[in-house]
Parts: structure tokens; C-alpha cells; sequence
């Protein structure tokens, strides 16, 4: 995405402007646009993200100037506002309506697993597709965005013609009645947020994350550039490790419901948490390329198995009509945590070392561990209401009542008498 303007003569600060619209965007529209999916439904709200997408990608492959390029960052935060939410929310409201005991946690590893594979495989693929070039007459760094319109197309016509919801209860004097009750869903959700203490917690959790991120997601090129001297090289080895990465996200994604049962899925959450931590820690210490390689894919194995945890436990502290909204504030937060670590820890590698800045990142996805506390006792008291009750033998408690009292009991009785 940054790779293309530059081809087509913005300057590199000029990209770091354009794209910063994009963040901005999903920062002010998160919310509302969530509290619109309780509303008029999210079904809805996906189709207007599949048109927005769309608009998005065919402006980015067009465009030729900052203005435009400016555009099309700003139609891709509306799309990823408008994206972020609805399609996990209908899936859980859907799953609990068809079994009310159902696993979640199921369903949302698997989500992770194959956007893990997704993401790797385009990756790959893009990186194919310009070292390709297969279209005569367009450029190489644009095939990989047309690649992608033409799956954000498919992906809209999946919505369409896969995707069936009720209307929700407010909808039904229409859609424009319906999308005016947003502020309420709105207003619900940070109700939801400041009467609920483990609600509160976990929220707070994505605040840690969303700093934490920064040291692995931002730093680990850098720091391998540090180790071999020369950026290209880094970014020779960062491409396929980027990709590997990805993989190892979705296989950790896959053994979320196993820790999940063994261990409760707070526990789980939290004890990811801290092995996050020991692997960004590899990250800033380890020497080599391979053993700041080998930390990288270690720290997205923990990545991808902690996401579907965190949801899930988010997913239980909200019932269906608000779930949306409380999905849009737990992503919103993470945007100013990100922002503010990357001016932190940047400006510590800065001050310090890159190795420190690393381990400040760690230490702050760690520390987040004991916000699962509230969940765990919430869960346990779960276990235990759901506990069946011990129920005597009738038969056994018969007999015992009945019995005479033996030579031993009678003697002992004698005796305290």
C-alpha cells in the first residue's frame, strides 16, 4: 500500500500524510459505525463495507496524486470502520441462537486460523504477482491491487448471497428510523463499558496490547536491519518472514479451543499474555537472525492463539443487541495505544537502544496479564452454578437411618453419656 505512490511520484512524506488518513477515519467512525450494525442490522452494514471497498481499491488503482491517494485512504478507513465487527457479531448471535451452549471459541479460532492463511497467502501472492507482471500495459506494482478489488468484489457478492439475518427489533419502521436509534446503541455500549468491571478489564487489556504491538509488529524489521547492516537485506528477509509469521498465527489460532478446555479460557488469555511478552523479549535480545526470526514466529504463534481467547471472553459480557457496538470499542482503543507506542518506543530506540525499546514493549504486553483476573473469578463462579448439585443416595441414606446402633456405637454412646 505504501509501495505504489511512492511509484508514482509522492513523496515519502507525502504517503506517511496520505495514509495516516486511514487511521484517523477508523478512529472517529469505529464506534458509530458499530452502534449501526446493532441498529439497522449487520448485514446491512457489511454490504455498505463491500461498496465502500470497492469505491476504496478502484480510487487507490487510479489514483495519480496526493489528493486522490487521499481519497482512497480515507474511503478505506470508512471500509475498515464499517468492516470491523458486524460479521463476527452475527456469527456469535447466530451460533448461541442455534445452541445456547455452544463453544465460540470454536468458531473464532477458526476465524483466525484462515485469516492467518489468508493474509500468508496474500502475501505470497502479491509478491508473486509483481515479480510476475502478467498484464501487459500495467504496471507491476498495480496488479497486486487489482488482484484485490477483484477479491473485494467476490467478497460483496458472497455477503449478498450468503449472508441471512432478521431484521433486528428497532428496524422495523425502517432503515433511516432504525440508523437515527444509533446514538442510544452508542450510549448503551458505554454504559455497558462502565458498569461492567470485567468489561472494563478487558477493554483495558486491548489498551496494553494495542502499545505491545508496536515492538513486534514495527520494531522487528528494524532490529533485523540492526543485525545485518543494510535495510534492503532486512527487508529481503522480512517479506517471507512477514509471511511465515501469518501462518504461524493461524496454527496458533488453532489450539485456542484445546487451551481453552484445559486450562479456562481466562487462564488461557492471561498466560498468553505473558508468553507474548518472553517472545518479544527474544526479539530485542537474541543476537542472530535466525534466533530474532525464530522469536518473530513464536511471538505470532502466541498472537494468533490470544485473539480468539480475548473474544471470546469479550463475547460473554454482552448479550446480541449490543454486540457490535462493544466489539467497535474494544478495536477503538487499540488505535490511540497503537499511536502512542510508536511514538514511544520509537523515540526510546532513539533515546536508549532498539534492544530496550523492544523490552519496554514487552514488558507492557505482559503486564496486562492480570486484567483476566475479574474473568477468571467471573468463570468460576460460572463453573460453579453450573456444577450439578450433590444429591444423596436415598436408598443408602435409608438404610444408614435404619440400621441398629453396633455394640461399639452403643458403647461409645455410654461413654460420652
Amino acid at each position: 500500500m505504501v509501495l505504489l505512490p511512492l511509484g508514482r511520484g509522492l513523496s515519502l512524506t507525502e504517503v506517511g500524510l496520505v495514509t495516516s488518513l486511514q487511521g484517523f477515519v477508523v478512529l472517529a467512525l469505529e464506534l458509530p459505525t458499530g452502534g449501526l450494525a446493532d441498529t439497522i442490522g449487520r448485514r446491512r452494514v457489511l454490504l455498505l463495507a463491500g461498496v465502500v471497498g470497492v469505491a476504496a481499491m478502484t480510487t487507490y488503482l487510479v489514483a495519480d496524486g496526493p489528493a486522490l491517494f487521499a481519497a482512497a485512504f480515507a474511503l478505506q478507513g470508512v471500509f475498515r470502520a464499517l468492516d470491523s465487527g458486524p460479521l463476527e457479531a452475527w456469527y456469535v448471535d447466530a451460533a448461541l441462537e442455534a445452541d445456547p451452549r455452544t463453544r465460540i471459541e470454536i468458531g473464532l479460532s477458526a476465524q483466525g486460523t484462515v485469516l492467518g492463511v489468508a493474509i500468508a497467502g496474500g502475501a505470497l501472492a502479491g509478491g508473486g504477482l509483481v515479480a510476475w507482471a502478467p498484464l501487459p500495459g500495467v504496471e507491476a506494482l498495480a496488479t497486486p491491487v487489482l488482484a484485490a478489488l477483484a477479491v473485494q468484489i467476490l467478497a460483496l457478492v458472497g455477503v449478498a448471497a450468503l449472508m441471512a439475518e432478521p431484521p433486528p427489533a428497532g428496524a422495523a419502521g425502517g432503515t433511516w428510523r432504525a440508523a437515527a436509534q444509533t446514538p442510544r446503541a452508542v450510549a448503551d455500549g458505554v454504559s455497558l463499558l462502565r458498569r461492567g468491571r470485567v468489561l472494563r478489564a478487558l477493554v483495558a487489556v486491548e489498551l496494553f496490547w494495542g502499545f505491545g504491538m508496536v515492538a513486534f509488529e514495527t520494531l522487528t524489521p528494524v532490529r533485523l536491519a540492526e543485525i545485518v547492516g543494510d535495510a534492503e537485506a532486512a527487508a529481503e528477509i522480512a517479506g517471507p518472514a512477514g509471511a511465515a509469521a501469518w501462518l504461524a498465527s493461524a496454527a496458533g489460532a488453532a489450539i485456542t479451543p484445546w487451551l481453552g478446555r484445559r486450562l479456562g479460557m481466562a487462564r488461557t488469555a492471561a498466560l498468553l499474555r505473558v508468553l507474548q511478552g518472553v517472545t518479544v523479549v527474544g526479539i530485542g535480545l537474541f543476537g542472530g537472525v535466525l534466533g530474532v526470526v525464530t522469536a518473530y514466529l513464536a511471538c505470532y504463534v502466541v498472537h494468533g492463539a490470544a485473539n480468539p481467547a480475548h473474544l471470546t471472553l469479550l463475547h460473554r459480557q454482552v448479550d446480541g443487541a449490543r454486540r457490535a457496538t462493544v466489539l467497535s470499542l474494544n478495536s477503538m482503543v487499540a488505535q490511540p495505544a497503537g499511536a502512542l507506542g510508536t511514538i514511544a518506543l520509537t523515540a526510546l530506540a532513539d533515546a536508549a537502544s532498539l534492544s530496550v525499546a523492544i523490552c519496554v514493549g514487552a514488558a507492557v504486553l505482559a503486564v496486562a496479564a492480570p486484567l483476566y483476573l475479574p474473568a477468571r473469578r467471573q468463570e468460576r463462579a460460572e463453573q460453579v452454578r453450573r456444577a450439578p448439585a450433590h444429591v444423596p443416595d436415598l436408598a443408602t441414606t435409608a438404610a444408614t437411618t435404619s440400621a441398629p446402633i453396633s455394640d461399639a456405637e452403643g458403647v461409645g454412646s455410654d461413654a460420652r453419656g
